[in-house]
């Protein structure tokens, strides 16, 4: 009878466990970034003519980026180029290949001028820390942390916080790609676009990370990019 009861109690805990873990699942995203993007690749990828983008995903520099670690492509162009439906089109081929895996994650950001006020880089990297969390199936610990460390005062975590979670959140798949469209959009203030950038590059040297970027050709983003792959869409 012992047993009974003790197992019976065991599975009430483990209930409680789960729901209260359900219920952190619900609330981080929303308290993490209010911005989800997937909607903005479902209406590209609609739009998107047949065969645009395919001479990119049949390039052995995408090849090379899809298959090994600690990759980087950049592809700069002038406005009007098709920059972020490339993007587009190398979020869906990953999509399609890796979606239904656990050991890859997948994140994106579509910068936009006409939504900086709401694409500040804590915000930015909040929604990347919030696509690759809501991929597991399970919530990971840094992330019960952080949400518990914010929930008493109703606080967001800081940059420095959310960069560390990502870091964690990274370190769960065995693969993590980051896709981030028109990188001359994102609203800079304060210096933190050395930040942003700087830490994209920590991110990639301490979990392997692989990044895609767009930008227009400006010298200022182009020198993030020194030694990685470059190529100007112009010349596709």
């Amino acid at each position: 009878m012992r047993s009974q009861a003790t197992f019976a109690t065991k599975k009430g805990v483990d209930r409680l466990n789960q729901q209260q873990d359900d219920q952190a699942r619900c609330a981080i995203p929303d308290r993490l970034s209010p911005i989800d993007y997937a909607s903005q690749q479902v209406d590209l990828i609609y739009r998107r003519e047949p065969g645009t983008g395919q001479w990119l995903l049949n390039s052995s520099e995408f090849q090379t980026w899809l298959k090994g670690d600690k990759q980087t492509l950049f592809y700069p162009g002038i406005p009007g180029s098709g920059k972020t439906i490339l993007a587009s089109v190398v979020i869906n081929e990953l999509m399609t290949r890796f979606s239904n895996d656990e050991a890859f994650g997948i994140a994106y950001i579509y910068f936009n001028f006409k939504r900086k006020h709401e694409q500040k880089v804590e915000d930015a990297i909040a929604s990347l820390l919030r696509q690759l969390t809501q991929c597991k199936s399970s919530l990971p610990e840094s992330m019960k942390l952080l949400y518990d460390q914010h929930k008493k005062h109703q606080t967001r975590p800081s940059l420095d916080e959310i960069s560390s979670a990502l870091q964690s959140a990274a370190t769960l798949y065995s693969r993590v790609f980051i896709i981030v469209d028109a990188l001359d959009e994102c609203q800079v203030v304060d210096g933190n676009w050395k930040r942003f950038l700087s830490g994209f590059f920590s991110l990639q040297a301490n979990c392997g990370v692989n990044i895609f970027a767009t930008s227009r050709s400006i010298s200022e983003i182009e020198k993030y990019f020194t030694g990685c792959t470059i190529r100007d869409i112009g010349s596709a």
